[in-house]
């Protein structure tokens, strides 16, 4: 192996342990560095109902780049001269679909719609990552700040 395709299948692997970084935190209870130390609005109010979601995973790129570099490796190794040329296409163009693919697939989440009467009499919903369990009738806290808000017990 040459160091050019050594260089790429190393590269290739750092970007798809990267894939899993991509895929920030949806949950009530994750904070960003950035959401810390800052002042959020705190509201009452209760459960109405409770509606199971899918958070679309990610679609950063990273996946594309990284499957299409690993396609492209694998392919140019069909044939010589122009039946490589051929194969590195072909292979860069399929690894980019799947590496598209199993980004999104990889990162995609359970969520929670959840529909709350705050004290004051108005409805939100609100749609989080399912890492907490919601009943109707329960009383919770809404949190919102800095553009997030979050639906906590």
């Amino acid at each position: 192996m040459n160091s050019y395709r050594l260089l790429a299948v190393a590269f290739s692997a750092v970007a798809l342990l990267g894939l899993s970084a991509c895929a920030g935190s949806q949950s009530g209870s994750a904070y960003t560095r950035s959401q810390t130390r800052g002042e959020m609005l705190v509201r009452m109010g209760v459960v109405e109902s409770v509606r199971t979601v899918t958070i679309e995973g990610t679609q950063s790129g990273v996946g594309v780049i990284a499957g299409g570099v690993l396609g492209g490796l694998a392919g140019s190794n069909v044939g010589k001269g122009s039946g490589a040329t051929a194969g590195a296409v072909v292979g860069a163009v399929l690894g980019g679909l799947a590496g598209q693919a199993i980004e999104e697939k990889s990162s995609k989440k359970d969520g929670l719609e959840i529909t709350i009467r705050l004290d004051s009499g108005q409805i939100i919903a609100v749609t989080q990552e399912a890492d907490e369990t919601f009943r109707p009738g329960e009383q919770v806290r809404v949190l919102s700040g800095n553009g997030v808000t979050r639906v906590s017990h």
